[in-house]
This record gives structure tokens, C-alpha cells and sequence, in this order.
């Protein structure tokens, strides 16, 4: 079902992002086990989309409270809907965040996440909104919190592989401006101006990466 590769297209209920999310979720769960809490704790999720990868990570970590969040409340019936067929208990209803609107983020002073985590929104989305995730971040994490950003990127200007470069021309073929993958550099930039540092970046299959922010 999943071998051959839909047509690009990045709405979150797309059988090409539906595709995306299958086939990387295993690789993006054993690491997310190395990295999440151990203890009870809140989860916050950007750009939450369909719900795939919430719905297949949430029944591993039952002692973790996994909070769903989108800019589009289009998507929000469908996460609702796969929350109720799935019976789990651990996801939060889904709530709008957009990065670029602080009055949309929670409330630092009402709620604190353990750790947050983004995937593959960066190639479809303009780079400015890592400002909006890295502020986010710092405003909302624990002392010990981290942000989990999962994607292909470039690294110091370059591409890392052909692939990720034949990529970058697929998507910018479309003629949509914020569309490319984006380079770590600038993450790294929107993060030094938050407080926020890269602890770790990880080689993840498909030539994506796992990177971990943590504050500085």
C-alpha cells in the first residue's frame, strides 16, 4: 500500500503525507524511546497534521500526556476521530498553535512540557517560523525539556545526499516560495536568539535528521 510514492502534495490528509508518515514512523519512534520521559509528563506536538504519528507514538508511552496542536482546525475532527477509535487515553483534545501568533501558545505560567517534537513541517513551511518554535520552546519546556525537530535538511549550505538535493529541486518545482529544505544554520540562529542550543543531531534513514534542542 505504501511502496509506491503518492504525488507531492503537503496537506496533512494527503495520501502523499500519509505515505511520508508511514513510512519513517518506526525509525522516528525507536529514537523518540531513547529521548521522552520516563515519568509522568505532558508532550506537546507541533503541527500535529492527521494525527498519524501521534496516534502510533502515543500508545507506547502510556505514562505521558501527549497535547496535539495544528494552525489549521481543519485537520482537528480527524485527530478527534482517530483518538475516539483508538480509545487511548493519553491524547489531549487538539487545540490551534500557530508559531507565528504568541497569543496561540500555551500559557507558560498554566502548563510546562518535558518535551516537544515537530515533524517534516520544515520543508513545507518558511524557515521564519523557527523563530515562532524556538521562542515557543523556551517559553513553554522545563528546565530539562527538549524540542525534537524531524526532517531533511541542508547542513552549513550543502546538501547531505544527491537525494536530499533531487528533493529540494522537487519541491521547489512547484513554485511555492517557502517550499526547499531548509538549513540547520538558521535553526540554530532562530535558537541562540531564544536561549535554546543544539544538543544533538542525529543520521535518521531516508537522509533525515533528528535534531534536539535544549536550552542553552
Amino acid at each position: 500500500m505504501y511502496e509506491d510514492r503518492p504525488p507531492l502534495d503537503p496537506h496533512p490528509l494527503s495520501p502523499y503525507v500519509a505515505w511520508a508518515g508511514h513510512r519513517n514512523r518506526d525509525s522516528i519512534l525507536e529514537t523518540l524511546k531513547t529521548l521522552l520521559p520516563k515519568n509522568e509528563a505532558h508532550v506537546l506536538e507541533f503541527a500535529s497534521g492527521s494525527g498519524m504519528h501521534l496516534h502510533y507514538f502515543a500508545p507506547h508511552f502510556e505514562h505521558l500526556q501527549f497535547h496535539p496542536t495544528d494552525m489549521n482546525e481543519e485537520v482537528f475532527p480527524n485527530i478527534e476521530k482517530l483518538t475516539a477509535e483508538s480509545g487511548l487515553g493519553n491524547i489531549r483534545k487538539p487545540r490551534r498553535l500557530d508559531l507565528t501568533q504568541p497569543d496561540t501558545w500555551p500559557d507558560p505560567d498554566e502548563e510546562e512540557f518535558h518535551a516537544i517534537y515537530c515533524i517534516n513541517i520544515f520543508q513545507v513551511a518558511p524557515v521564519s517560523i523557527a523563530d515562532g518554535m524556538m521562542q515557543c520552546a523556551s517559553e513553554v519546556l522545563a528546565d530539562d525539556g527538549l524540542l525534537f525537530i524531524y526532517g531533511p535538511f541542508k547542513i552549513d549550505g550543502r546538501f547531505t545526499t544527491p537525494s536530499n538535493e533531487e528533493f529540494d529541486r522537487t519541491l521547489r518545482s512547484a513554485g511555492v516560495p517557502e517550499w526547499g529544505l531548509k538549513d540547520t544554520a538558521d535553526l540554530n540562529r532562530a535558537a541562540a536568539k531564544h536561549g535554546m542550543k543544539l544538543d544533538k543531531a542525529m543520521d535518521m534513514p531516508a537522509n533525515n535528521f533528528a535534531l534536539i534542542y535544549r536550552r542553552g
